[in-house]
């Protein structure tokens, strides 16, 4: 997680309940249902990170989706609790590819390698690139299959 995240949350934490409210009141832009600070918390913090880094995946979408008829027998606020941001998909639509804003990692040689995935390519250490395999290469000096070497092979695979 980038500093600035991790230090905006740390200051979610750090804040009182009626804090907590009145920023709830900013970011969501309506009341919030609890007094309960932690409740308060763990959905701001989620909220705000969806927000910079896309919400759910488009399979975690599908799969509530899927699971609200039975759920709307007990929710209070039925469909309602379920708000459906717009989201911005890869133009190039491949599956494998997470939504603009992901941000993707591994470990290489002792040092953790962080990708974001922007809507016309990837950006890697302040540069952009137009593939994953382009940063493989950059990286390792020699060619790898960009979607190998970041692990996106296996995602499709447990689809």
């Amino acid at each position: 997680m980038p500093e600035a995240m991790a230090a905006r949350i740390a200051k979610l934490q750090q804040m009182t309940t009626a804090d907590l409210r009145e920023e709830w009141r900013r970011v969501m832009g309506e009341e919030p249902r609890s007094y309960n600070r932690q409740w308060m918390f763990k959905r701001l913090a989620w909220a705000i990170q969806a927000r910079e880094y896309g919400g759910l995946s488009a399979r975690a979408q599908a799969r509530l989706e899927e699971l609200l008829p039975f759920a709307e027998v007990w929710m209070p606020l039925g469909r309602k609790a379920f708000k459906q941001p717009p989201t911005a998909s890869p133009s190039n639509g491949d599956r494998r590819l997470p939504s603009p804003g992901t941000v993707l990692t591994r470990a290489y040689k002792g040092r953790t390698l962080a990708v974001t995935v922007l809507a016309d390519g990837f950006e890697f250490d302040g540069e952009r690139y137009a593939s994953l395999t382009a940063i493989a290469k950059a990286v390792t000096g020699t060619h790898w299959n960009g979607w190998h070497f970041f692990g996106l092979n296996e995602r499709v695979k447990a689809r």
